[in-house]
């Protein structure tokens, strides 16, 4: 059975870069072959600041928004996030996103393809790592680097990778597959 990866898009500001360097990931996934590739958005959902009563680990959610990012989150084997870097960090997008749910995320691999300026979203990866780990995540130690992302966009706006960047995508890719296969019968045993 082909595992299944999700590249969420985690920007969801007017103007974002985001959905360019996403769709960039997801093509080069999809070529690589070794998932079921699809492209998220978590813009799509509209997630107000989290507004659940229960605790998102009793999986009682209440709210529509809620439903539709669960099934989302679940019905994948491994995530690539594609993040900005706010202030130093991830996006409270992020960070919202992440604690609407619990059990969905737990026991699988993610990866993290970030852009910004200088520091190609570096430090928010950092930050993100940290949290990713109190989900039961395993977030890789590879990743995808995107420094001056504005260098990269062609007259339209489409991201326009270069050797560098697509060999950290496919070392990305190969570490998440083992890792998803690694993982499944936690996940498994876990439902």
């Amino acid at each position: 059975m082909v595992m299944k990866l999700h590249t969420i898009i985690y920007s969801t500001r007017p103007g974002r870069v985001g959905p360019s360097v996403a769709r960039w990931f997801h093509e080069f996934a999809r070529e690589h072959g070794a998932f079921e590739a699809n492209l998220v958005d978590l813009a799509d959902f509209n997630l107000p600041v989290y507004d659940e009563p229960q605790h998102p680990r009793l999986q009682q959610y209440e709210n529509e928004h809620t439903k539709r990012w669960s099934t989302s989150v679940a019905a994948a084997d491994a995530y690539v996030f594609v993040t900005p870097e706010y202030n130093y960090g991830p996006p409270p997008s992020f960070v919202n996103a992440l604690n609407y749910v619990y059990k969905e995320w737990n026991y699988k691999p993610c990866g993290f393809v970030s852009y910004g300026g200088v520091s190609g979203g570096l430090r928010a990866v950092q930050m993100e790592k940290l949290l990713v780990t109190t989900l039961k995540m395993m977030p890789m130690m590879e990743g995808v680097q995107v420094p001056m992302v504005a260098k990269l966009l062609d007259a339209d706006g489409n991201f326009q990778a270069n050797v560098r960047i697509d060999s950290a995508a496919k070392t990305l890719l190969d570490e998440l597959l083992r890792w998803a296969e690694g993982l499944k019968a936690m996940r498994e045993s876990d439902r």
